[in-house]
């Protein structure tokens, strides 16, 4: 049994856990969304001080909620990769000063891996290999996961990431940031088939469409071009429910068809999604209804689990411990991994 506090300050949520291998035993989520809604988006500098403001309360927090001292934890994680540069090393720093002064091991952990291992927190049985679909503000991807540090990226965004797609898309419509928890709402008021929206398919130079990589710019901008349309016709007010419930489904259709196919081709029975989108109700829905056709199992983390956490963070970190992984202090904090080269953060 390994025990793991870990930090998680990749973006805008300050969070402190400590799991049992896989296990939850405390976690502590500060999301600093009410600070940003007035810039209409992240700002690093911002995120990065109020990270700085919060971390210490959310440590002690975790500690007190797990009712653990520091000679029952075993090592200590913190995200290093990918994210925002200054609000990595908050979180890094802190960690990394924790491991030495109580003489623990320390382990930088790859933030899409702890996406990853957010499913072994619901589901404990879950074993690879298995397609996970990741889908989140920054990232949108199909990967095989083989193993403990063993992925193969098999599709991925050519440009925006679906939880960016859907910022921009609420932005356009004027419901404020962040986007997807009001579209998501105001989508169950709409019509998913009042206005039909382009996939957005990526051709192939021998023709075809690749049958895993996405694109949301071009549905962006379909959406776009449809605003201008209605309001140049007068439409007055817009039919926003009706715009956000056909602009989900899209997505929602998107990520299923690919994920679907991606999973047949490679021989996958299980799909575990990860990622903040994976809470959206329409992508829920789809997954689980192709998923039953086709005879294959599909996970979805509980909502709190789908957006950053540090208790993903620490299952992760445990599970490299476990096998013997460990980080050198020297480890630094990246902008962008890829996750296919996660095991360059051991030794």
């Amino acid at each position: 049994m390994t025990t793991i506090l870990a930090l998680e300050t990749s973006c805008d949520e300050t969070a402190v856990a400590i799991v049992t291998d896989r296990q939850i035993r405390s976690s502590v989520v500060s999301s600093q969304i009410d600070i940003h809604q007035r810039y209409g988006g992240i700002v690093p500098e911002v995120a990065s001080r109020q990270h700085v403001i919060t971390i210490g309360a959310e440590l002690e927090a975790a500690l007190g909620q797990a009712g653990l001292g520091w000679a029952e934890i075993d090592a200590v994680a913190a995200t290093c990769t990918p994210g925002l540069v200054g609000a990595l090393m908050v979180g890094l720093t802190t960690g990394k000063t924790l491991a030495m002064v109580h003489q623990k091991p320390f382990l930088g952990v790859h933030h899409l891996e702890g996406h990853i291992y957010a499913n072994y927190l619901a589901q404990p049985d879950l074993q690879p290999p298995y397609l996970c679909l990741l889908v989140s503000g920054g990232h949108t991807s199909l990967i095989g996961v083989r193993d403990c540090g063993d992925y193969q990226t098999l599709g991925q965004t050519r440009d925006d990431a679906a939880g960016e797609a859907f910022d921009k898309v609420a932005r356009l419509l004027g419901l404020g940031y962040p986007g997807g928890p009001v579209i998501d709402r105001l989508a169950k008021e709409g019509n998913a088939a009042a206005f039909p929206l382009p996939e957005g398919n990526i051709s192939l130079p021998e023709g075809g469409f690749h049958p895993y990589d996405s694109s949301f710019s071009g549905l962006k901008t379909a959406v776009l071009r449809l605003v201008e349309k209605l309001k140049a016709e007068g439409a007055d007010p817009l039919p926003v429910a009706d715009l956000a419930a056909s602009f989900q489904a899209t997505v929602a259709r998107s990520l299923t068809k690919r994920a679907i196919t991606c999973a047949l081709d490679h021989g996958f029975t299980t799909i575990a999604i990860g990622g903040g989108v994976a809470a959206n109700s329409a992508l829920r829905r789809h997954l689980q209804e192709a998923t039953a056709i086709h005879n294959l199992r599909v996970l979805f983390p509980p909502l709190s689990l789908c957006t950053d956490n540090a208790a993903m963070i620490a299952c992760a970190a445990a599970d490299h411990f476990n096998r013997g992984h460990r980080s050198d202090y020297t480890v630094g904090v990246q902008s962008r991994l890829d996750l296919t080269r996660v095991m360059e953060l051991y030794g």
